[in-house]
């Protein structure tokens, strides 16, 4: 089966990880990757352990699929090469700040006189004309930089694609981390947008107030319990064999809810998590154990769908 975007040619100028992450995918689906690196200042990802056999996990797992050279976009050489290469080129994907490309002689403008069609996407926390108003959220993944930035900036490329099938221009897109995290609160901010009153910790069914949460079992591990849906509840009440307890879960009451959370962690802490991962595997219940990353990868669902693959040296393709 032919790779989806094997026609598609991108110049990518992003490091870390929000534009190599959206490349990533790109590359996977086909599409031939040239990744322009700083001929001075090294991209950090390269450093980042674990390194193996002297090249970083991380750098060799974001830049699999992909070409590479190394170029000082300060020197009017260098801008004349990427203006040579632009020509014949369909995505530009950039994470400077804004003006920075500008400064470079690089900028979308500039560059489109060169290719009309060129879909030219730029990567940033803020957008072309935000600014930093506050810092990130200590979580266990770049949930900006991989869901707002990377996937967002790739669907936004792909549609332009399509756009410029039908009408032949190209646009440059400009995608803000923050305004496409903002887009993941759908829920709670929409009913925020709808009454006014700001849902403050353990006061919103997703953030803590109802059963929907977290469970501790007796050998310190964790399961998630997701089921809110009646079929989930009654399902997951059922399994239990509590089936008393179905009451206090269907409630709208915020005190039958901590009720039916403290009957939870008193069921919970009494057993080990295999036992509850064996009673549950035959219920459609919405639990589920919360895998470690060693566990998550060998998963059998994830070794099933080849979500692990070994990638050669640095992960770009060698010619």
């Amino acid at each position: 089966m032919s790779a989806p975007l094997s026609s598609l040619k991108v110049l990518d100028f992003s490091t870390l990880l929000p534009g190599p992450f959206a490349t990533l995918l790109l590359a996977d689906m086909g599409a031939e990757i040239l990744r322009v690196e700083s001929a001075s200042r090294v991209d950090l990802v390269r450093n980042l352990p674990p390194v193996v056999n002297g090249v970083s996990a991380s750098h060799a797992y974001l830049n699999r699929n992909k070409h590479c050279i190394a170029l000082d976009l300060k020197k009017s050489e260098s801008q004349a090469l990427v203006r040579q290469l632009i020509a014949s080129y369909d995505v530009i994907v950039e994470q400077f700040r804004p003006g920075v490309m500008d400064a470079f002689n690089l900028g979308y403008e500039a560059l489109r006189q060169i290719n009309p069609r060129l879909i030219y996407v730029s990567v940033t926390g803020y957008g072309q004309s935000g600014r930093k108003e506050y810092g990130p959220a200590p979580l266990g993944m770049q949930v900006a930089d991989v869901l707002g930035g990377s996937l967002h900036a790739v669907a936004a490329l792909l549609a332009a694609v399509i756009q410029r099938q039908h009408t032949g221009e190209g646009q440059h897109i400009d995608v803000s981390m923050a305004d496409c995290v903002l887009t993941l609160n759908g829920v709670i901010a929409a009913g925020f947008l709808a009454d006014r009153k700001v849902p403050d910790y353990e006061l919103h069914i997703l953030n803590g107030d109802g059963f929907y949460d977290y469970y501790q079992t007796r050998d310190g591990r964790w399961l998630s319990v997701a089921g809110i849906e009646p079929k989930f509840l009654q399902a997951f009440c059922d399994a239990l064999g509590r089936a008393d307890l179905l009451v206090l879960g269907m409630s709208d009451s915020a005190d039958d809810q901590q009720a039916f959370k403290t009957a939870l962690k008193s069921i919970f802490i009494a057993k080990d998590m295999d036992y509850w991962c064996a009673l549950f595997a035959q219920n459609d219940a919405c639990v589920e154990p919360v895998l470690n990353l060693a566990e998550a990868v060998e998963h059998p669902h994830f070794q099933a769908r080849g979500m692990v693959q070994d990638v050669p040296g640095e992960g770009y393709v060698h010619r």
